[in-house]
C-alpha cells in the first residue's frame, strides 16, 4: 500500500505552526508522504533550511518535508489537504486545486470563519471538506520562520456535514500522532460560530475605531455596537440552527476580558495601516450574504461595514 500524502498549503502563523508538528513528527515515523507549497521567498528559505519554528514546545526548531512546491500544480495525489492560505484568497486556491485533487482527497481549511465551509463547497462540490475553527497565537517572523508564543495552538474539527460517514479516522490518527492539541466532533459549527461571534464583532469595531480588544469592552458606544452585531450573527445562527449559548454575548464580553487590553485585531492592523488585503469579507461580507440569504436584516453590521470601507 502506497503512503498518504499530506499536502500543506501555505506556511504563514497557522500553517507554519501546524505543519511543523505533523512533518517533524513524520520525519522520524516515515509513515505519511508530507509536501509543503509555498511561494516566492518564503519557497526559497523553505527549500533550503527547512521550516523553522520559533515555540517553547519545540527544542529542535528545523524540520524538512518530503517535497516544498511553488505550484499547486505540483502536488499530485494528495490525500489529505491543509488549506492554510489568507481567506481572501480561499476562492483562487480552490480553482487551482480542483484541477489537481482526485474525488479521493479530503480538505481541511486551517481559517476562521463561518462561510468558509460553503465557499469551498461552492467551487468544490463533491469531496469531504471537514470544518474547523483554530486557536493559536502564531504569526510569520520572516519568510521561512514561524513564531508560536503562549500556549499550544488548538482545532476542532467537524465531520463534514454532506458526508457524516466518510472514513477520517486515519486524519484523526495524524493529528493525534503529531501531538496537536484538537477535539474532532460529529458537529464542529457551534463552535466554529462561537468563535465567529467574537472575530467578527471585536474585528469589525476596533477596525472602524481604531482602537483594542480592551477599548471595545469598556467603551459605552463601542460596546453597544458590538453587542448589536453579536445580536445579528445570533439571529443568523440561530435560523440556521446552529445552537449557540443564549448568553452567548455576555459570554463573548467575558471572553474579551480576559485578553490584555491594548491587545488588536488582525482586521483592525490590516485596515488602518492601509493594506491592500484584508478580511472584511470574512468578518462583515458574511454576514450581510447570509442576511440578504435568510432575509434578515443586518443594519449594524452592514453600517459599519459601509464605514470601513470608505476609509
Amino acid at each position: 500500500m502506497s503512503k498518504k500524502h499530506i499536502a500543506v498549503l501555505g506556511l504563514g502563523g497557522v500553517g507554519g505552526y501546524f505543519g511543523f508538528k505533523i512533518n517533524q513528527e513524520n520525519e522520524s515515523s516515515k509513515k505519511y508522504k508530507v509536501s509543503f507549497v509555498a511561494r516566492g521567498e518564503t519557497y526559497q528559505k523553505v527549500k533550503e533550511n527547512g521550516l523553522v519554528l520559533l515555540s517553547p514546545e519545540h527544542p529542535v526548531d528545523h524540520t524538512h518535508p518530503d517535497a516544498v512546491e511553488q505550484n499547486i500544480s505540483d502536488v499530485k495525489n494528495a490525500d489529505l489537504i491543509l488549506i492554510c492560505v489568507k481567506e481572501y484568497d480561499l476562492e483562487n486556491i480552490c480553482q487551482q486545486l480542483k484541477e489537481v485533487i482526485s474525488s479521493e482527497t479530503v480538505l481541511l481549511p486551517m481559517m476562521n470563519g463561518a462561510d468558509i465551509y460553503e465557499r469551498i463547497r461552492k467551487i468544490i462540490p463533491d469531496n469531504v471538506i471537514l470544518p474547523t475553527c483554530l486557536y493559536v497565537a502564531s504569526h510569520i517572523k520572516e519568510k521561512g520562520i514561524v513564531e508560536h508564543k503562549g500556549k499550544a495552538g488548538k482545532m476542532i474539527v467537524g465531520r463534514d456535514p454532506e458526508h457524516v460517514s466518510a472514513d477520517v479516522d486515519w486524519i484523526v490518527d495524524v493529528l493525534k500522532e503529531s501531538k496537536i492539541d484538537f477535539d474532532f466532533k460529529d458537529n464542529s459549527l457551534t463552535d466554529i460560530w462561537t468563535k465567529y461571534i467574537f472575530i467578527a464583532s471585536f474585528g469589525l469595531v476596533t477596525a472602524k475605531h481604531n482602537s483594542s480588544i480592551g477599548t471595545v469592552y469598556t467603551d459605552e458606544n463601542q460596546r453597544a455596537e458590538a453587542s448589536e452585531i453579536m445580536k445579528e450573527i445570533k439571529m443568523i445562527a440561530d435560523r440556521k440552527r446552529i445552537a449557540l449559548d443564549k448568553d452567548i454575548i455576555q459570554k463573548t464580553f467575558e471572553k474579551a476580558a480576559t485578553f490584555p487590553f491594548e491587545t488588536p485585531t488582525s482586521l483592525q492592523l490590516d485596515v488602518n495601516s492601509g493594506k491592500e488585503n484584508n478580511e472584511l469579507e470574512l468578518l462583515g461580507g458574511a454576514v450581510l450574504n447570509f442576511g440578504k440569504e435568510l432575509s434578515i436584516e443586518t443594519p449594524i453590521t452592514q453600517e459599519i461595514y459601509n464605514e470601513i470601507k470608505a476609509l
